[in-house]
């Protein structure tokens, strides 16, 4: 569900980013700010994970 909202609100970004210019560098800058939030998401999940295995966890 999530990957599908996140697919959704990308091609949102996409066609709202063609209606002009500002838009365009509105969009543009969310796409970034989004992969920035994924990234700091990924690492969130991948240090838990790690924690996890060095402290003897499932």
């Amino acid at each position: 569900m999530g990957l599908a909202l996140f697919i959704l609100l990308v091609i949102l970004i996409a066609i709202f980013g063609f209606w002009d210019t500002l838009a365009a560098i509105v969009g543009a800058t969310v796409m970034a700010a989004l992969a920035v939030l994924i990234g700091i998401g990924l690492l969130v999940v991948l240090g838990m994970v790690v924690l996890g295995r060095i402290r003897g966890g499932t």
